[in-house]
């Protein structure tokens, strides 16, 4: 869940193993599972579900810890508008009292308060209580932090100053970051890619598993509410399963999300956008060709200030939060940005030449092609922005059920354990060599899509080769020393 978290940015459904009893292992070590609850063997699905139910358990077992952090992070991430409103009240907010002053003068105190930085981006809060943020890259800061500082509009008074990440203050950083990578840098990214690679898969496959179970889809109560009256294992897959199907739609739209800002796969994604026409525009800087044909000519004499290029922004129809950006260098113009990505999404943007006041190019954000604009809606969604509480609400219950059907999972693992008659033990796994019983027509095309899907999404194919490689490893070994036994 950030402006580059991410969230998320995000998480993983663990260990289920849904209507499958084990008996005493073969004596090659695998299992042996009966299905109590019918499972339609001579079927495609029969054939399916054993191998589904592998991977579903294997995944959960491994790849749980690293949703269970993601959960508890992002948990602690729903929090920081309440936070941020609270720890820094006194930057944030001003007592109105009369006009403002010209957001030139606020610039000014700004730059006088940060002599030796430069500046980067001016915030005009949207309401009468809102301060100015007036950001400057300076030396010594960490990579994409910005030194703001912020100005009370009413008297031009510095308020103080925080290193930000973009739009973020230093508390919603501290969290993104541990949410992102936790503080470990480029390396912590890939525990969050690795979650929200496995995320849809645990999803997808529990689904699968709960609606394919034949009693399942006999009584469509069990699919939406815990079974009354079980007890045991039976009763915490139950729980497991209905707080999984309530809470699909919402965790793999954190999948996607998280995915789409992430290191590895986030590339791809994005160079897919770029190929299908839906990567997001922005204004050009560049200045209208004028006169005698040079770029910028004439254009660049002259600046009519911060003030006349947001009041051309206000002429060309932007309200709300406006980000203004100056010119970085001469021939170039003042770009202004709306920054509103509540509900609502206002996130038009203008380009005004500095020697006129003039808006040479204008962007509207319902322009964007379909695909921008579903990055940017499920991106703010990921980060709690798009439906303001609500949404942070509705994360908070995500993040708490992921949680929850993680040491559910777990917990089911344990009960499947053998007696203690036999010793400590972990639950077993179900059964090995399920890959065998697939119809070639099903496994051939299934083989070919998890290594496209593992290509563009190399934290879930990595992972998914390691899972084959040692299961076949370990299958191997252990018929050669029943070979050897025998």
């Amino acid at each position: 869940m950030s402006e580059s978290p991410p969230l998320p940015d995000t998480p993983v459904t663990p260990p289920a193993s849904a209507a499958v009893e084990v008996l005493p292992a073969r004596s090659d070590g695998a299992t042996k599972p009966v299905t109590a609850t019918g499972g339609g063997g001579g079927t495609t699905w029969g054939s399916l579900r054993p191998l589904l139910l592998r991977l579903h358990f294997y995944a959960g077992v491994v790849i749980g810890p690293f949703l269970l952090v993601a959960a508890v992070t992002g948990l602690a991430y729903t929090a920081t508008p309440q936070i941020e409103s609270i720890v820094y009240e006194h930057e944030l907010k001003v007592t109105p009292r009369g006009a403002a002053e010209p957001l030139s003068e606020q610039v000014a105190a700004a730059e006088r308060a940060v002599p030796d930085g430069t500046l980067l981006s001016v915030t005009k809060g949207a309401g009468p209580t809102d301060s100015t943020r007036v950001a400057f890259a300076k030396d010594g800061l960490a990579e994409g932090y910005t030194l703001t500082a912020f100005v009370d509009p009413y008297d031009h008074e510095v308020l103080g100053t925080l290193e930000t990440f973009g739009q973020w203050l230093p508390a919603r950083a501290w969290l993104d970051d541990l949410h992102r990578n936790l503080h470990l840098g480029e390396f912590g990214r890939n525990y969050s890619e690795l979650a929200a690679s496995w995320l849809w898969v645990e999803v997808l496959g529990g689904l699968a598993l709960w609606a394919g179970t034949p009693r399942n889809r006999q009584r469509l109560r069990r699919l939406v509410a815990p079974a009354g009256g079980a007890k045991g294992r039976r009763r915490t897959m139950s729980w497991h399963g209905a707080v999984g199907l309530w809470a699909s739609m919402g965790l793999l739209g954190l999948s996607a999300t998280g995915l789409t800002w992430s290191g590895h796969a986030g590339t791809s994604i994005g160079e897919i956008q770029d190929a299908l026409g839906g990567s997001t525009p922005a204004v050009s800087t560049a200045l209208p060709a004028v006169g005698s044909g040079k770029e910028g000519g004439e254009e660049t004499k002259g600046d009519v200030g911060i003030d006349a290029a947001v009041a051309s922004a206000h002429d060309a129809g932007l309200r709300g939060v406006l980000v203004v950006t100056p010119p970085a260098e001469a021939g170039t113009a003042y770009v202004v940005k709306e920054n509103t990505r509540s509900w609502p999404v206002r996130q038009d943007s203008v380009a005004v030449a500095p020697a006129t006041g003039e808006v040479t190019q204008t962007l509207r954000f319902d322009d964007f092609p379909l695909l921008a604009k579903l990055t940017r809606w499920g991106i703010d969604a990921h980060m709690g922005l798009l439906f303001g509480l609500v949404n942070q609400i509705v994360l908070a219950l995500l993040a708490i059920g992921l949680i929850a059907m993680i040491l559910w999972g777990y917990r089911m693992w344990w009960l499947r354990r053998p007696t203690r008659s036999e010793g400590f033990a972990l639950g077993r796994a179900p059964a090995r060599g399920a890959w065998r019983r697939i119809p070639g027509r099903v496994l051939a095309p299934s083989v070919v899509l998890a290594a496209v899907i593992g290509y563009y999404l190399p934290l879930f194919g990595l992972p998914l080769l390691v899972f084959l490689v040692v299961d076949v490893t370990v299958g191997v070994v252990r018929r050669r020393r029943a070979g050897v036994a025998a």
